[in-house]
């Protein structure tokens, strides 16, 4: 039985698109691969800078600032940029936009590859978060109308698993390629290697990707007032948070900027309202939260990426100044969280359709469990084995991870009709982000104010058992309430309230 969940109305003047792109299999297959593949690389450059950092400090003489910017300037225009190519994906086409997009990435690789200063690396990291802004809403749109039904499922599941490799894999991989490069230009294969991938991408996007642009686009529609609310809303947000070090240096005035956040908050919401009163399309329809699969999918999302990579940097933190072991080694702690997840997520995509909500909520009290592991590790186990029980409970948690992403992204995007998946999957992307900017900072914060408060006064090894169960206790309070939201959507759908997810279309 088709879901009864309502569905967003039209927006004025919004041109409408087919449910699906009418392709043989191995054709939709090949064209997902494409777009997944490229949104791996992608997912990649979030975490393997961050390993490269003092390495590049020591090469191009970075400060502080300059070098949070290298990272946090990523995510930031990544983030500014999502909802208004999301959008313009949908009114027009999304295999142009991934594209660009896919062709800006290797150009801004390039340029911080050859970057002879930080000022020239800045820049190019700046305009790469905004090649990966453009091009990540498209991946999701396209798979959203690729398929359908239980293939749908299938295809998020396997997206899933490759981003959850990808994610877990950077740290490693940045370390690597520093190890191999050497330490002084080490840090510039980590830009080198998307060139040749980028090149190959884009051949291969405009040889297999189907065409998505409208018969009869119309006028397009972009709310150039809402991108500026926006976009003055994400920053305000955003920014006190990836200028967070945990360090007493950090400038107590940035988060006044909360305020500015509220202000244009406010008035973005407001604006919204009037521009779709008055017959036009807006740049986010609030009808999309009045999906309850989606809303909750996407606080699920949120929550659960404000946790993730903060586990990861902590655990990574923790060996290397707590336990002493070398970069690239406390990087592949990760790894066993990685191959679970990417298993797990294909095994989640097979089994949304029967087991629905049931599959996020069984992973999530996998994943809270292995945080509460973890700490224990950190604080019982000698520091000779630690690094191998941690790499075991990673192992473990990642069997949880893998059964969140998946089925989520799939029962999310469960009752959005295909051609708004490109909005949907880029405000879903948004949560993502600000939950992993804003989870980053509070796990560090904790970390480090833990490490500042003993200075020095006790055994290092008891300073750093401190700060990482300080930092660890924000990482499960941010899945505790992703559980709590999932456990509230699971008993919904079963009183009625939230149709169960159907699979067919």
């Amino acid at each position: 039985m088709p879901s009864s969940t309502p569905r967003p109305p039209d927006e004025p003047g919004e041109p409408t698109s087919t449910r699906s792109i009418p392709l043989d299999p191995s054709q939709r297959w090949r064209a997902f691969w494409v777009c997944v593949a490229v949104a791996a690389i992608t997912i990649l450059d979030l975490s393997k800078v961050n390993v490269a950092l003092p390495s590049i400090e020591t090469a191009l003489g970075s400060g502080p600032t300059e070098l949070q910017l290298i990272v946090s300037g990523f995510v930031l225009t990544f983030g500014l940029v999502l909802v208004p190519m999301g959008r313009l994906g949908d009114q027009r086409s999304r295999r142009a936009l991934f594209i660009v997009g896919l062709t800006l990435f290797t150009l801004t690789s390039l340029v911080c590859a050859l970057a002879p200063n930080s000022e020239v690396l800045l820049a190019g990291r700046l305009l790469q978060g905004v090649a990966a802004g453009t091009q990540m809403p498209q991946v999701l749109g396209m798979i959203q109308q690729l398929f359908q039904g239980r293939e749908r499922g299938r295809a998020f599941g396997l997206f899933g698993a490759t981003i959850g490799v990808a994610t877990a894999f950077g740290p490693t991989l940045g370390g690597l390629l520093i190890a191999i490069g050497g330490p002084t230009d080490g840090w510039r294969l980590i830009f080198w290697m998307n060139v040749p991938l980028g090149v190959v991408a884009i051949a291969l996007a405009a040889w297999v990707l189907p065409s998505t642009r409208l018969s009869a686009p119309g006028r397009l529609q972009l709310d150039p007032v809402g991108v500026v609310l926006f976009g003055l809303t994400v920053l305000a947000l955003m920014w006190p948070f990836l200028f967070t070090t945990g360090s007493p240096e950090d400038d107590p005035a940035r988060w006044w900027l909360l305020v500015v956040f509220a202000v244009f908050g406010l008035a973005f919401v407001l604006w919204e309202r009037r521009y779709a009163s008055l017959g036009r399309a807006p740049l986010i329809p609030f009808s999309l939260f009045a999906i309850t699969s989606f809303r909750n999918g996407t606080l699920i999302s949120t929550a659960y990426f404000a946790a993730l990579p903060a586990l990861f940097l902590l655990t990574t933190l923790f060996l290397q100044s707590g336990v002493g072991l070398e970069p690239v080694f406390a990087g592949m702690v990760s790894i066993g969280f990685a191959l679970a997840s990417a298993a797990a997520s294909w095994a989640g995509g097979l089994l949304v359709a029967r087991f629905g909500r049931r599959l996020v909520v069984i992973g999530l009290a996998v994943m809270l469990a292995g945080v509460i592991g973890l700490v224990l590790a950190a604080v019982f186990v000698p520091p000779g084995v630690v690094v191998y029980v941690m790499a075991a409970i990673m192992a473990v948690a990642g069997v949880g991870g893998g059964l969140v992403v998946s089925p989520n992204q799939t029962l999310a995007l469960a009752d959005v009709p295909v051609r708004g998946g490109g909005l949907a999957g880029s405000v879903g992307q948004l949560g993502q982000r600000i939950g992993t900017a804003v989870g980053t900072a509070v796990g560090l914060s904790l970390f480090y104010a833990a490490v500042y408060r003993e200075d020095g006064s006790g055994p290092t090894d008891v300073i750093y058992h401190d700060a990482y169960m300080y930092g660890m206790a924000a990482v499960g309070l941010f899945l505790a309430g992703a559980f709590l939201v999932s456990v509230i959507d699971l008993f919904g759908r079963r009183r009625g309230e939230i149709p169960a997810f159907d699979p067919v279309d």
